[in-house]
């Protein structure tokens, strides 16, 4: 009987992970611990490449071991000591945003020889004038390996007339146009930038004598390094061993931009809890994103006939956090709430095998989350979740929960409603398949069709009220909830991972 493989998807995906790692001895098995702890950034594949100097010839070799998978999956003791030799390595933890997800050619990080030497990058971003650029260069006979953005990065590093690196990568950086957080190896470098609008996190640490990037501190915390600071945005850090010698980093800038645009949806969903990004810890963000939606949207009012307090359950794990704080203002001022787990998630989901007429996302959503019945029966339940995209996984979320058969179902949101696509790293869907733009951000429309008995989301206002503003020029990205774009779309369709398609 033919069986058919689908891959656990959600309507939200995250972008990617980078990690770049200086004079360790054991760069590699650093690396495959940092990116352990980015593996939420991105589950379709992961590479590492490590710089090895080979004193009998007298140069640098970089090594590269990459794969469809997960961290845990792909590398071994073997690889990671035998094969990934070297002192300094880059690594990357890929979910596609542009380019196809299936070629191997697109797995990242990308290495190269040109006239200077060995060149390797780890890119999390998008490039939104990538298919002016690709078309241009192509015509200038470029011939590309992959059909990922982040290659041209590299060919107009090595196209470059300029004569340092530093020098190169500013020339390069002024051509490029999105947003990117960056790690780069060279011979004997290595090197991390921002974009100028800081849209994507990147965290600069230190353990001992060796110098650490990294999308999250999660992945300083894995290995014990400590966290030094943000690379700014429109900064190049570069390390090498005159910075080994002297402790203090190499920094250049190459843009200001009047106002950052931080992606907000980092504090909502992609970062991990014990992360620290945009300068502030994000469990302390997405705890008072809880707080507020809690004032600006309370639980219903209680029922005089029913005596039983009002469950609050999160979807987990995006949203453990931002229900703890909900629950926590609500506590405040009423006693007849209370948290609850009414879900429980497996985190053993791998690939799930279909059978014909099966209801593919049910099962897929049975796979993942089971419910607690005694905890949901006869109860008004109140579900705090981070978003709403399609809303597909909710309906069938709110079916699920049903089985245990509540006496109400209420929807709080900790973002408001999505209406428009992402072209500066998230996958979301193209508009027509938003829910909320279906429905013209009509919120009775929208509860009508997830079927449950309220649903409030979080205010555009709320929200910006609930983020930390560390400097006079820190500002957030809310494209996504608003449509406006702070960086130009040269051709928003050409942005699409079909256009960048051979």
């Amino acid at each position: 009987m033919k069986r058919y493989i689908l891959r656990d998807q959600k309507s939200i995906r995250a972008n990617c992970g980078v990690f770049g790692i200086y004079n360790h001895p054991q760069a590699a098995i650093m690396a495959y611990y940092g990116l352990h702890a980015l593996q939420h950034r991105g589950q379709e594949s992961a590479g590492i490449v490590t710089s090895e100097y080979l004193p009998e010839k007298r140069k640098y070799h970089f090594n590269i071991h990459k794969d469809f998978g997960l961290t845990l999956n792909i590398f071994n003791a073997k690889i990671l000591t035998e094969v990934l030799k070297g002192n300094s390595a880059i690594a990357h933890n890929r979910y596609s945003t542009a380019g196809a997800s299936d070629r191997r050619s697109n797995i990242q990080p990308f290495k190269v020889v040109y006239k200077d030497g060995n060149l390797a990058l780890s890119h999390n971003g998008n490039l939104t004038n990538a298919n002016t650029l690709r078309l241009k260069l192509q015509k200038e006979g470029t011939i590309f390996q992959t059909t990922s953005d982040s290659e041209i990065i590299l060919h107009l590093i090595a196209r470059s007339r300029k004569k340092n690196i530093i020098n190169k990568l500013k020339e390069v950086f002024n051509i490029i146009k999105g947003s990117y957080s960056v790690c780069i190896l060279t011979d004997d470098a290595l090197i991390a930038a921002r974009d100028p609008f800081g849209i994507r996190p990147l965290s600069f640490g230190k353990l001992g004598n060796s110098y650490l990037f990294a999308s999250e501190t999660s992945s300083f915390d894995i290995i014990e390094a400590e966290y030094i600071r943000e690379v700014e945005p429109g900064e190049i850090i570069l390390i090498d061993e005159e910075v080994v010698k002297t402790g203090k980093e190499k920094s250049f800038r190459f843009a200001n931009a009047k106002e950052y645009k931080h992606c907000i949806f980092e504090y909502i969903y992609f970062s991990r809890p014990d992360s620290i990004i945009f300068n502030e810890k994000v469990d302390k963000v997405r705890r008072k994103i809880g707080s507020n939606l809690a004032v600006e949207k309370p639980p219903p009012k209680q029922d005089r006939t029913d005596n039983k307090r009002i469950i609050v359950m999160n979807v987990p794990d995006s949203s453990n956090t931002a229900t703890i704080g909900y629950v926590s203002e609500v506590s405040k001022t009423r006693k007849d709430v209370k948290h609850e787990i009414g879900l429980i998630r497996s985190h053993y989901v791998g690939r799930t095998f279909i059978q014909p007429g099966q209801d593919i996302r049910e099962i897929r959503l049975k796979t993942k989350f089971s419910i607690i019945r005694g905890v949901l029966e006869g109860r008004r339940v109140i579900i705090v979740d981070d978003s709403i995209v399609r809303g597909n996984t909710l309906k069938l979320l709110v079916k699920l929960i049903k089985k245990a058969n509540p006496k109400e179902i209420h929807l709080r949101i900790t973002s408001p409603p999505i209406i428009s696509p992402c072209f500066y790293g998230m996958d979301f869907p193209s508009k027509e398949e938003l829910i909320a733009y279906r429905h013209k951000g009509n919120v009775e429309e929208i509860r009508k069709e997830l079927d449950v008995d309220s649903l409030e989301y979080l205010s555009i206002d709320k929200l910006l009220e609930s983020v930390p503003y560390s400097t006079k020029k820190t500002g957030y990205c809310t494209a996504c909830f608003t449509c406006k774009y702070p960086i130009p779309i040269d051709d928003i369709e050409g942005n699409s991972k079909e256009k960048f398609e051979d």
